[in-house]
């Protein structure tokens, strides 16, 4: 029973936020909007499966790839990491993608929340 306790917060915090921890860093799950105004983050929206996803918009145009440099671009940028530790495993061709960070879980969870909470301080 204390097992079963002891879990709770934990699972939801992980429905709670758009990351997953994995033994060698995170897997973040983004909803992309390609050809947007600006490139930009627009906070944590639902998916209507209920599942959280990082809303992020590229100037880039969805054409051979060039949406998904500009993502992992931009958020290896605003994680301060280096590109190649953003890297894309799923959702190539879609708007829903899944972005694996390479490095410390929890670090790299610090770094997303001040993300979002910067932008959420900003206006978003």
């Amino acid at each position: 029973m204390s097992a079963l306790l002891g879990s709770a917060p934990r699972e939801t915090f992980m429905t709670q936020s758009p990351f997953t921890f994995e033994a060698n860093g995170l897997v973040l799950a983004v909803r992309l909007t390609p050809r947007a105004g600006r490139t930009g983050l627009d906070g944590v929206r639902k998916q209507a499966d209920g599942r959280p996803v990082l809303s992020l918009r590229v100037a880039a145009p969805p054409v051979e790839g060039a949406a998904n440099a500009a993502l992992t671009a931009f958020v290896a940028k605003s994680l301060g990491l280096r590109k190649a530790e953003v890297t894309l495993v799923s959702g190539e061709t879609s708007r829903t993608k899944r972005l694996h960070l390479s490095g410390d879980p929890q670090m790299l969870a610090a770094r997303v929340q001040t993300w979002l909470d910067g932008e959420a301080r900003l206006g978003g």
